[in-house]
């Protein structure tokens, strides 16, 4: 396995807390940081990632099982750490996935009913256990998110809505699962109140990352 010289960090929360703004505001700000800034996301990464994203996320193409959901999710991620995520930090990059384990535990495993130490293991076997050094989850109101990632879904003209319309308790339970990830692990966990203006939260994203790379490089 290569070296690990590199910073990976996931950025997660429910589906219209805003990650994509953050992550594009944070590919501006970062730039002017390191030159070797990665960003990515999941599923998707690589070709594969994006074809198995399209069978996913799409409401209507399939009806999948929670434990198939669970493995497609896992060999999208198995193609995106061993031809993206580690050889760029191997290059000493730094990586920030939109999405990454912490959402299959809180879609596959609070939404969908999975084992969270069946989901852990799966984890292992496609990544080799890698986990990110920081996971900021932008937090906000499962109605809240619902309503802005429906209404981006239709700006957009994506039909990427399949997990936007398993309803409002299912969105409760991944939102849950995110808090409590933060909470048993808070070393490695940033909340982010996204209730706010989209710049004041990713003004706050990007501090979070540039102050955790400044004590990385300190230390």
């Amino acid at each position: 396995m290569p070296p690990r010289a590199g910073v990976f960090f996931a950025l997660e929360g429910c589906d219209g807390s805003g990650k994509t703004g953050a992550l594009a505001h944070l590919g501006e700000v970062l730039h002017e940081v390191t030159g070797g800034f990665l960003p990515t996301r999941e599923p998707g990464g690589t070709a594969e990632g994006q074809a198995i994203r399209a069978m996913l996320l799409a409401r209507g193409a399939h009806d999948w099982e929670p434990q198939a959901e669970l493995l497609l999710i896992a060999a999208a991620r198995a193609q995106h750490v061993a031809r993206v995520i580690r050889p760029a930090l191997a290059a000493g990059r730094v990586v920030m996935s939109d999405r990454y384990v912490g959402s299959t535990l809180a879609y596959q495993g609070a939404g969908r009913g999975l084992d969270a130490a069946a989901i852990r293991t799966v984890h292992a076997l496609s990544t080799g256990d890698l986990w990110p050094d920081l996971t900021v989850v932008l937090d906000v109101d499962p109605e809240v998110a619902l309503a802005r990632g429906l209404a981006r879904l239709r700006a957009e003209g994506s039909r990427e809505d399949r997990f936007e319309s398993l309803g409002l308790e299912f969105q409760r339970r991944v939102r849950r699962s995110f808090l409590d990830q933060a909470a048993s692990a808070p070393a490695r966990h940033v909340v982010i109140d996204a209730h706010r203006p989209a710049e004041v939260v990713q003004a706050e994203v990007a501090a979070v990352i540039r102050d955790f790379l400044a004590e990385t490089r300190s230390a």
